[in-house]
């Protein structure tokens, strides 16, 4: 195991947020040291294809651009950042130094101050067949069709709430899957009430309006107010049922409809990835949008005044925010180490906080209409598997909570739900909104992450 000593910046996560606190860095003098487990920065938004190819006809213009603009922030200030791809962040070893894996081995990374750019990940929502080959997450099919260039499936629907699903049901058809449905939560007159919000943001808002005049015109049904209700199939997936959801999202099951498909993209939202900044002792707090999100400043900085969270991994409020949010956290740095001044501090993130600002407003229109409802945690039967890692059914959530559980150490030790190898990623979410849809309100907790945050190989220990 080697260790390394330098008094850069460490920033974990090379997505928009952490890019952009690496450049601003980097503007005043600053070195840093990206830390990603992708082969190249970007993060899921901008990362772009693993291999060459001529053209990205699936692609708008829109994204292209930010893609080429994160790119070009990065090879501006390159002299000034080291980037560590492909390589993993285990958790904090000791005093400020973070235990790193790689396909060399183990190795240690001290650091002086510390960026958290570690992103999200989806929610789960669990339905009868969702673990059937072909059921995907809409990120999930995104970075098939950006990252890996390949069709998800030939014959797709896409179900779920917010922006994401114009957006992915455009890229799908443009890259040649016949495109047979999409199914929104929420009513349509819940996001026209939204239409002030949505003006913070005119050329997103232009974009959005575009995409769906690309579905109308392609003649892709987009349905307002439907949702899943179940899948299908023997190996894998051969057909859903989608039916329309009451101001709920109570599936209205005697309206049911069945379409036949070889794939779906489902998407209920994202959740803040925190697990580094548990581990780090970072207080937290639940968020009914992201999860539990740790408490910062204004500048995104933690009580613990070596850490600064940005991005996703503090809130979900998209690409651009995670950059405002990058960038002031490198600012605050920067003032900190005497390299700008107050005065020079305030009047640049004066006008970065008012673009956030602007974000945020249009942001959480889309968060009032995408509103997760508690009817959607009745999809789950009885017999409904809720955590893959150790196959706990939801029957064995009303069992441990109809014995006086309360709290989700109590659910955890009860039914092993969160004890599998994803330490509770992809089952805590609803876990919790479990609890809450209970009743349980009070003190009820979190599933705590544990040291190494990923499996050690055998091969990697020495």
């Amino acid at each position: 195991m080697t260790s390394q000593t330098h008094d850069k910046v460490v920033i974990v996560g090379g997505g928009p947020s952490g890019t952009a606190a690496a450049a601003e860095l980097a503007r005043h003098g600053l070195k840093s040291v990206i830390i990603d487990e992708a082969p190249k920065l970007g993060g899921v938004i901008y990362r772009g294809p693993l291999r060459q190819t001529d053209s990205l006809p699936h692609l708008d213009d829109n994204l292209k651009r930010a893609m080429t603009a994160l790119q070009t922030r990065y090879q501006a200030h390159s002299d000034s950042i080291e980037v560590k791809t492909q390589t993993r962040v285990l958790g904090p070893e000791g005093s400020n130094q973070l235990l790193l894996s790689d396909n060399t081995g183990l190795s240690r990374q001290p650091y002086g101050h510390l960026i958290l750019a570690t992103g999200c990940h989806e929610r789960s929502v669990p339905f009868p067949g969702w673990q059937l080959p072909g059921v995907m997450l809409l990120g999930g099919v995104q970075l098939q069709l950006k990252s890996g260039l390949v069709r998800p499936g030939q014959r797709m629907a896409l179900v779920g709430t917010g922006p994401l699903l114009p957006l992915v049901a455009c890229q799908l058809h443009k890259a040649g899957v016949d495109v047979v449905g999409v199914y929104e939560a929420s009513p349509f007159a819940k996001l026209a009430k939204e239409a002030v919000a949505l003006l913070n943001k005119p050329k997103l808002t232009l974009s959005g309006m575009s995409m769906m005049s690309y579905l109308k015109k392609h003649k892709i049904p987009f349905k307002y107010g439907w949702g899943i209700v179940s899948a299908q199939g023997k190996e894998q997936l051969s057909s859903i049922q989608v039916a329309p959801y009451d101001s709920q999202w109570r599936a209205q099951r005697d309206l049911a409809q069945q379409v036949d498909v070889d794939a779906i993209g489902v998407g209920y939202g994202f959740v803040a990835r925190t697990q580094l900044a548990m581990l780090l002792g970072l207080d937290h707090h639940y968020s009914k949008v992201s999860g539990y999100v740790p408490v910062l400043d204004e500048w995104h900085q933690s009580q613990n005044h070596e850490a600064f969270v940005v991005g996703d991994s503090n809130g979900l409020l998209g690409a651009d925010a995670a950059i405002c949010e990058g960038q002031l956290a490198a600012l605050r740095l920067a003032w900190q180490c005497g390299k700008i001044t107050e005065s020079q501090l305030s009047a640049r993130a004066t006008k970065v906080k008012n673009k956030l600002a602007r974000i945020k407003k249009f942001r959480f229109g889309f968060d009032r209409f995408s509103d997760r409802q508690s009817g959607l945690l009745s999809l789950a039967q009885p017999e409904t598997v809720v955590c893959r890692c150790e196959q706990v059914r939801r029957e064995q959530l009303d069992e441990a909570i109809a014995q006086g559980v309360k709290d989700i150490t109590s659910l955890k030790m009860r039914t092993r739900i969160g004890m599998g190898d994803c330490q509770g990623k992809t089952c805590s979410s609803y876990a919790l909104d479990y609890l809450h849809q209970a009743g349980l309100t009070e003190n009820i907790g979190v599933i705590k992450p544990r040291f190494p945050l990923d499996p050690i190989p055998f091969t990697l220990m020495e």
